[in-house]
């Protein structure tokens, strides 16, 4: 059964309509009902294309963080194949908030590092909703330097509110961990690719998404700081979330229109949870196009472009 917003609630009305008319298809009333069926699904149709033509910032958090859209584990299974899975930091023990290992992305070998937030309850505290501890940022690191050592280009994909602010992460050196990630993001002699899939949140996103190309899908978004968390600090006042979305600019146009992020990979109408394998195979795409512009380059240019680009990023908004 399908999920909606609260801003949805003119097409959940209009689709309601139709499943009840479905059950009522029968005998001699078929006919006259289906062309109901068909003007009313016309009608759900273009409600939602306006809906979602004029998203507001708040609209757009609330979907990308549906807990219904594709997952960091549903592009892998997508769009990797011969993907071998590799566990532990060699330090303190295993994360699995951060998934890493190598595949195959249209034939070419290729490193994937990705949180993974989970699809059922059970999955979600196994994953701690997506939110690394340190020991996952330095598992991060131990691929990436693999990956490096071999000449393999680095995907990630992001999908975090942040990384976590428990105490034993704190102990263990959540800051370091996360500028390690970062600075060996920086450090790599091959092309990496970060793909923002959901919510890009503040240093824990960063720590794998400091790379040659930044792609962001339509309805994610990507900020230092949560809506409610900007609100608390700026207000004491979480109500005031929303003109906090407003006010941060950390939807994809926004950072596309500042040199954030380099691309916006379009999502279906209705966002990427109503089309899941639309929105995975136009994220294929970005990837593949992302990885195109920088094949050839040698490991000192793929390091300037990568640096310039960051460097472009203070310049402008600075």
């Amino acid at each position: 059964m399908r999920t909606y917003l609260d801003f949805e609630k003119p097409v959940a009305e209009i689709e309601a309509k139709v499943e009840e008319l479905r059950a009522l298809q029968t005998g001699e009333t078929a006919a006259a009902i289906g062309e109901e069926i068909a003007r009313l699904e016309a009608k759900a149709a273009q409600t939602l294309k306006e809906l979602y033509e004029n998203l507001t910032p708040w609209q757009k958090t609330l979907v990308a963080r549906h807990h219904e859209r594709p997952r960091c584990m549903d592009y892998v299974g997508a769009l990797i194949t011969d993907f071998v899975p590799l566990a532990g930091d060699r330090k303190f023990g295993e994360d699995e908030a951060i998934v890493g290992g190598f595949g195959r992305f249209r034939g070419e070998s290729v490193c994937v590092l990705g949180h993974e937030k989970g699809s059922t309850t059970e999955d979600r505290l196994k994953h701690n909703f997506g939110m690394a501890r340190p020991e996952g940022y330095r598992k991060a690191v131990r691929l990436m330097q693999m990956a490096d050592r071999f000449g393999i280009p680095v995907l990630s994909l992001v999908d975090t509110e942040g990384a976590y602010p428990g105490i034993g992460a704190e102990e263990r050196g959540q800051a370091e961990a996360i500028a390690r990630s970062t600075e060996c993001c920086l450090e790599l002699g091959v092309p990496n690719v970060a793909l923002i899939i959901g919510v890009g949140g503040s240093g824990g996103a960063i720590a794998i998404a400091t790379t040659n190309r930044v792609l962001m899908l339509e309805h994610s978004f990507y900020s230092v700081i949560s809506p409610e968390g900007a609100a608390s600090i700026l207000w004491r006042d979480t109500s005031k979330a929303q003109e906090a979305a407003t006010s941060m600019k950390i939807t994809a146009q926004d950072l596309a229109r500042f040199g954030v992020i380099d691309t916006i990979v379009t999502e279906p109408i209705g966002g990427a949870h109503r089309v899941p394998a639309a929105a995975i195979a136009a994220a294929g795409n970005a990837i593949a196009d992302a990885f195109g512009e920088l094949r050839g380059l040698d490991r000192e240019s793929v390091r300037k472009q990568r640096r310039e680009k960051f460097l472009a990023i203070g310049r402008t908004i600075g």
